[in-house]
C-alpha cells in the first residue's frame, strides 16, 4: 500500500511539473505576441505597418518574391523599395554591401540588420522596427515580427544600418 501511495504521489508531482512547464510556454508565447503587437503599434510609418500586416504569415520560400512564398532578402528588397523608395540588390550578402554601418543602439525604423547563422558569410537579413523588434522572413515561421534581443539573434548579428543612398 505504501508503495502504491509513493507511486501515486510521484505521478501527481510529475503531472504538476508538466502542466507548469506547458503553461509557462503559453505565457512566453503570449508575451512574445504582445511585444510584437506593441512594436507594430509604435511604428511611425503607417505604410510600413500596412506592408508588414499584409505580408504577415506569408511562408518562407528560398528565392521567392511574392505572397506564395518569399525569402528574407526578397522581403527586405520589396519593403525598402515599396515603403522607402530605395533600391537594393536581391541577395542578402550583396544588400549588406550597400548599407552605412551603425551601432545597434543607433538603429532607426527601416534600417537593415544582417546575420550570419552559418558562422561565415551573411546569410540572413531583417528590417529594424523599434526597441528590440525587427521583421523578417523566418525559414520556419514565414514573415514575422521577432525579438532581436534573443540570444540566437544576438550571437549572429554581423552588421546593421541604413541604405547608403
Amino acid at each position: 500500500m505504501r508503495n502504491l501511495i509513493q507511486k501515486l504521489c510521484f505521478l501527481i508531482a510529475m503531472a504538476m511539473i508538466i502542466t507548469a512547464c506547458s503553461s509557462k510556454r503559453y505565457v512566453t508565447s503570449n508575451s512574445t505576441a504582445a511585444k510584437a503587437a506593441e512594436a507594430m503599434s509604435s511604428l511611425k510609418n503607417k505604410q510600413l505597418y500596412k506592408f508588414i500586416t499584409e505580408w504577415s504569415g506569408v511562408r518562407y520560400q528560398l528565392g521567392g518574391l511574392d505572397k506564395r512564398g518569399i525569402d528574407c532578402s526578397g522581403f527586405s528588397y520589396l519593403l525598402e523599395r515599396d515603403i522607402y523608395g530605395k533600391q537594393l540588390p536581391r541577395r542578402s550578402r550583396d544588400q549588406a554591401d550597400v548599407i552605412k554601418k551603425k551601432d545597434l543602439s543607433q538603429l532607426k525604423e527601416g534600417d537593415l540588420i544582417f546575420f550570419s547563422f552559418g558562422g561565415g558569410e551573411i546569410d540572413h537579413v531583417g528590417v529594424y522596427l523599434n526597441g528590440s523588434s525587427f521583421v523578417h522572413a523566418s525559414p520556419s515561421r514565414g514573415i514575422i515580427v521577432d525579438d532581436l534581443s534573443l540570444p540566437a539573434y544576438q550571437r549572429a548579428i554581423v552588421k546593421a544600418g541604413p541604405i547608403n543612398n
